[in-house]
């Protein structure tokens, strides 16, 4: 049953930097009319053609946004607390252009698309905020693509092993995604996700179940040669 916002989910949300810098009244007006629901797992939050009713806050848990076509369905992004999906459907009051499903136990913030865009009009520190949030995206989609064009699919699970390693700061780690989600979204099979795990083990990467052993990724980064105008999604 969905509630209403408390204090502190509110202040969650303040900290995101697409409402850091909005007017209070304007801030305060948003969250009148946000209501918070806990989903379980495998849950249907959005499907793609449905008008953007809702901009989504995930607060806690994790969300898959995926997309299908013809009987076939790919995995487009994960998404992690806390951040807004899908801002740009909201802001151009257009239709989901991908479907989102809980991946975990999640809580999540919903607020009135149509109540964003009023206050884009009207807040111009919130409209520069959804300017550079929606160029963020625009650059990370174009980063994506590169991947999936520019890239083998052994050279795509390089990458996306050296970032997980890079950011869990330790030679272990577990991967954050099932293998068939993971292989959805890089762009493989799962067959040949688990062809590119055995061709990357002379580089020092085990992969036990779930569970990712890298010895030293100076020899994967040689293969991967990440680089940050596709692999940093900082900037």
């Amino acid at each position: 049953m969905p509630l209403r916002a408390r204090a502190d989910e509110s202040c969650e949300l303040r900290k995101l930097e697409l409402f850091a810098d909005m007017q209070d009244v304007h801030f305060d007006s948003l969250m009148r009319r946000a209501y918070v629901q806990n989903f379980p797992p495998g849950i249907d939050l959005i499907a793609e053609g449905d008008p953007s009713d809702f901009l989504h806050v995930l607060l806690d848990g994790g969300a898959e946004l995926y997309a299908t076509w013809n009987g076939r369905e790919t995995s487009m992004a994960i998404v992690r607390p806390v951040s807004t999906f899908i801002l740009a459907a909201t802001a151009r009051d257009a239709p989901y252009l991908m479907s989102a499903r809980t991946l975990q136990k999640s809580r999540i913030m919903l607020l009135p698309s149509v109540d964003v865009r009023e206050i884009f009009d009207s807040d111009p520190a919130f409209s520069r905020s959804i300017v550079r949030e929606l160029a963020q995206c625009y650059r990370s989609v174009v980063k994506n693509t590169k991947t999936l064009k520019l890239r083998t699919g052994t050279e795509r699970l390089a990458n996306y092993l050296i970032r997980q390693y890079r950011n869990a700061g330790d030679a272990g780690f577990d991967l954050p995604i099932e293998k068939r989600r993971l292989a959805s979204y890089l762009g493989m099979t799962p067959e040949n996700l688990s062809r590119a795990i055995k061709a990357l083990q002379p580089y020092g990467v085990t992969v036990r179940g779930s569970h990712v052993e890298i010895a030293d990724d100076t020899d994967l980064s040689r293969l991967a040669k990440p680089t940050e105008l596709i692999d940093d999604f900082t900037f």
